[in-house]
């Protein structure tokens, strides 16, 4: 293993969510200190590149999620408003509409004022609630707030893990070029190992 003591500082500059920053090395001779610190460098980048990729992954799979659920969440939110003005605006009159039971089915309805006064929302794995209008508007708010800001700080999670691989790759190169370049200069010195 390299020897601690030769190393540049290492910072803990963490994103706000927690992801470590990956080093940024300025000057090679100054992290690496002789050829023999190269090849564990080198695979200790390769290891922080691999978890930076696994952590893009289930970051942009996450975001994805967020992205089919945040269309839902407002459909709901819209209908749950649309019931409420509708009740305010009609107090007796009943609701004639369409309702969709599958992708190309639906059914003919009348909802009476007295059936609008609470609303079934599905909270997932199979459970259902009812829900006052107002509490289900409310709700159904604060998830769409959440799930937004949760898909931004996906976003830009998304881009500090690509900016974090960036600089470990460019840092991969460093140190190998600087290994070439001390390699070449031992064999024209002639203490070159013939046998790498």
């Amino acid at each position: 293993m390299a020897d601690s003591k030769s190393k540049a500082p290492v910072t803990t500059q963490t994103n706000p969510r927690g992801i470590p920053a990956a080093p940024f090395i300025d000057n090679v001779s100054d992290y690496v200190s002789s050829r023999d610190e190269v090849e564990p460098t080198l695979r200790s980048f390769q290891e922080m590149i691999s978890k930076y990729q696994f952590m893009e992954v289930n970051t942009q799979r996450r975001g994805q999620g967020l992205r089919e659920k945040i269309p839902d969440i407002k459909k709901t939110l819209e209908m749950v408003r649309f019931l409420k003005l509708r009740k305010e605006a009609n107090p007796d009159t009943d609701l004639e509409t369409n309702f969709e039971l599958n992708d190309t089915l639906y059914a003919r309805a009348s909802v009476s004022p007295a059936e609008m006064e609470e609303v079934y929302l599905w909270l997932g794995a199979n459970v259902m609630l009812a829900y006052p209008l107002d509490e289900a508007e409310k709700m159904l708010a604060e998830k769409l707030t959440a799930a937004e800001s949760s898909l931004a700080h996906c976003e830009e999670d998304l881009e500090f893990l690509r900016e974090q691989i960036t600089t470990l790759e460019v840092a991969t190169a460093r140190v190998y070029n600087w290994d070439v370049v001390q390699r070449r200069k031992e064999k024209a010195d002639g203490k070159g190992d013939d046998t790498k």
